[in-house]
């Protein structure tokens, strides 16, 4: 009953004439041989396997689960057999340098892959979703002889990373955490504690595990300036098995077919990434590529709960609606998709999948910018600008991605509710991006507290500055220039009054914190439609996508902007204390 097919035509929008990245990537080196024809195949080519591999895998993965048995951990039927076509097609190279083995694409076209991967199988894209950011830190932070032993066995998909963060007393807080690292004489050192929440902590999609822990050093600081990062593999050279073991799985509301496993670490051999005591400052470089990654996922579930509620509606027939499209005549029971709450939730499904995806897509392109830019100004204006926009897409995105899904399963009505149509499973696989790689209320104080009062708003201005840039042009083209100018003003004013009462009120940026990410989600919607409307004008008018961006557009700033003036009221109205619960 399942069904996803990638979008590649709005993919294409994005790529060709929301980013202008052919253009973009003509001036950088690393890209200059790649055009629009090349990444359309390659998207073409991830459709197609996240169509017909993966998404036929969704439910029965969902259905079956996990198995665990004497420490081994096996996967729904299937799942393996994926993973080896996933690796036959080269894609855990895509985004990778060439020096170890990878395509050198760019993350952009990473970015709709793990879109397409996330959206056709949540629990299976789990294992593979971490391997980029692993790949990541070890390219960044490792030691020479780590980066030629591990890096090439990442790129080529031979092996599969974990993050191993969270202990039964240290979550969000891994300063608390206990795993214990002591030096040997041969350099390498022995870890010994315990880990939870593993992704793929265990699994038989390939047979080493590469495990990124933190752990702490004997006479290490208290809190988090005492924590250190080890590589773990699960075996040793000669095929010896490394003193690490799986001690179970976890029985979860949703992401079944993906392993969640507590790991003990006893004497396992390891050895330091990065430097002694800052570990979270290497393990950052990988957990800030996971909340993209993660954005991407609340992303996926808007763009499948969409394909499949629209789907539905067009199908089903209840009562007549009060008005139908010129041309089409009524009848005793009409579409759902003809009534107006209905087409309320599948235009609103609509505006937020293909308006995230611009955004998403974007954050992905600056990170490419960061990298590859020929000059230096330039590459660090994108990386502030995607170091901002990390926390909004992590915490916005999912949080829609779940409230989404709830509204699609509301088109389905009763049939919904049942696990025949799946969307159930959607929005149980759904609720866990807002929690891991962070949770949300963590992100949205880094954004306000780190990135834009600690920040002295630098990189916000940045960002404003670029939205008024569109809405200068928007103004020539669209009438939606004008109230993105004003949403401009207003968060240019409520940055500034959060400032300035923050002060003498510790507490009250944390109280507005959430609200404010929600601003700024709900603008960045409004900036990317903005610009949607603007560039599709271009379009030819024969090209249905015209209409439907010109559509989607209107009813975004006339039905969704008034939710910014609504977590305005909200911020000002955490001005008032928050008692304390007794």
């Amino acid at each position: 009953m399942w069904q996803y097919q990638a979008p590649l035509r709005d993919m294409q929008f994005v790529f060709e004439q929301w980013l202008q990245a052919p253009e973009a990537w003509q001036q950088m080196p690393a890209f200059e041989a790649l055009d629009l024809p090349l990444a359309c195949q390659v998207l073409e080519e991830a459709g197609r396997f996240s169509a017909q591999v993966l998404a036929p895998l969704n439910s029965s993965g969902d259905r079956q689960g996990c198995r665990f048995e004497s420490g081994q951990v096996t996967t729904p039927d299937g799942f393996a057999q994926a993973y080896q076509a996933y690796v036959d097609g080269g894609w855990p190279a895509l985004a990778c340098a060439e020096t170890f083995g990878g395509q050198g694409l760019p993350q952009l076209l990473d970015a709709a892959l793990q879109e397409m991967l996330y959206a056709s199988n949540h629990a299976w894209a789990m294992y593979t979703g971490i391997a980029h950011g692993a790949y990541l830190c070890l390219k960044t932070h490792a030691p020479e002889w780590i980066q030629q032993r591990y890096l090439p066995s990442i790129v080529s998909g031979e092996t599969l990373p974990t993050m191993c963060l969270t202990e039964p007393q240290a979550g969000s807080d891994v300063g608390l955490l206990r795993c214990r690292a002591e030096l040997q004489d041969d350099g390498s050192y022995r870890l010994s504690g315990s880990k939870l929440f593993i992704s793929g902590g265990e699994h038989d999609l390939t047979e080493d595990i590469l495990h990124l822990v933190l752990a702490r050093l004997p006479g290490a600081p208290t809190g988090s300036r005492g924590v250190s990062l080890f590589l773990v593999p699960k075996r040793l050279d000669g095929g010896l098995s490394n003193a690490v073991r799986c001690d179970g799985i976890e029985h979860k509301m949703g992401i079944k077919g993906s392993a969640t496993c507590s790991l003990v670490f006893d004497g396992a051999q390891g050895w330091l990434i990065g430097e002694a005591n800052r570990g979270l400052a290497a393990m950052f470089v990988m957990m800030n590529s996971a909340r993209l990654h993660v954005g991407l996922q609340g992303l996926g579930h808007a763009e499948s709960a969409s394909q499949n509620a629209s789907a539905y509606a067009l199908e089903r027939k209840q009562m007549r609606a009060p008005a139908r499209p010129v041309g089409v005549e009524a009848e005793v029971a009409d579409p759902i998709h003809f009534h107006p709450a209905m087409r309320r939730v599948l235009l609103e499904l609509r505006a937020y999948a293909e308006g995230m995806r611009a955004v998403g897509y974007w954050a992905a392109h600056l990170l490419d910018q960061s990298e590859q830019a020929e000059d230096l100004p330039t590459r660090q204006r994108a990386l502030q600008l995607a170091e901002l926009l990390t926390p909004v897409i992590k915490a916005f995105f999912t949080e829609q991605g779940f409230r989404l899904a709830s509204n699609a399963l509301q088109v389905f009505g009763g049939y919904g509710y049942v696990s025949e149509f799946a969307i159930e499973q959607t929005l149980r696989d759904s609720r866990i991006a807002m929690i891991y790689e962070g949770s949300n209320e963590i992100q949205a104080n880094d954004l306000l507290l780190r990135k834009v009062l600690g920040d002295e708003g630098r990189a916000f201005g940045q960002l404003l500055a670029v939205m008024r840039e569109e809405a200068e042009l928007a103004c020539n083209d669209t009438r939606f220039g004008a109230e993105l100018v004003q949403l401009c003003d207003k968060l240019e004013t409520v940055q500034l009054e959060i400032g300035d009462l923050a002060v003498t009120e510790r507490e009250y940026p944390y109280r507005a914190a959430g609200d404010f990410l929600r601003l700024c989600g709900v603008a960045l919607l409004g900036f990317s439609w903005a610009r949607a409307a603007r560039v599709s004008r271009l379009l030819p008018d024969s090209d249905p996508l015209r209409a439907n961006k010109l559509e989607t557009a209107r009813f975004f700033f006339a039905y969704l902007l008034p939710e910014a003036d609504q977590r305005l009221a909200a911020i000002r109205a955490a001005r008032a204390p928050l008692p304390f619960l007794i």
